[in-house]
């Protein structure tokens, strides 16, 4: 595993290491003992997955809310996202700024996110499929987000919506809280 720092204090870009033979390949996607060594929580209690049918399809941008707050670390295993870590935390150096990752099945990345900090996807391609570790368990009521064209942030997605819920869509812009 090789560990990229990202422009936002706390999150990694972790590139897979493969190792190549006759017969395919292989790749450790997660170790604890390496996650640990780092600092980084290697506890992850929850695996849940995201299917998105259309390309153009939106989800986010999430977070829990204290003191619920949630790491996460992502990987795309089927078709490919455009996805985006926003700095929620007030304290980080990296406090009000956005950095987007390109995520695709057959890519080698994978995304560590620090808990604070608001998470989201826009799928590229059809029938697209994400793996999500959480390191504390989802509680509905601590449950946030914000307006995906937030102005704070001013992310830039790269497609026009396609899909995206009635939830996602009616999160306030962090400017009305």
């Amino acid at each position: 595993m090789i560990f990229e720092a990202t422009d936002i204090a706390g999150a990694w870009a972790i590139r897979l290491e493969r190792q190549i033979d006759e017969r395919g390949g292989f790749a450790r996607l997660f170790d604890r003992e390496i996650f640990a060594a780092r600092g980084l929580s290697e506890t992850f209690v929850q695996q849940s997955l995201s299917v998105s049918h259309r390309a153009g399809t939106l989800r986010g941008m999430h977070f829990q809310r204290a003191p619920h707050e949630e790491t996460k670390f992502v990987r795309c295993v089927r078709g490919a996202i455009y996805d985006v870590i926003a700095d929620l935390r007030r304290a980080s150096p990296s406090y009000g700024r956005w950095q987007a990752f390109t995520l695709t099945a057959e890519g080698d990345l994978s995304l560590y996110i620090p808990a604070g900090c608001a998470h989201g996807f826009q799928t590229l391609s059809d029938d697209t499929e994400v793996l999500y570790q959480m390191d504390a368990p989802y509680v509905p009521a601590a449950a946030d987000g914000f307006h995906y064209a937030d102005p704070f942030f001013a992310i830039e997605w790269p497609r026009e919506v396609a899909a995206i819920s009635q939830k996602d869509r009616s999160w306030p812009r962090l400017s009305e809280r």
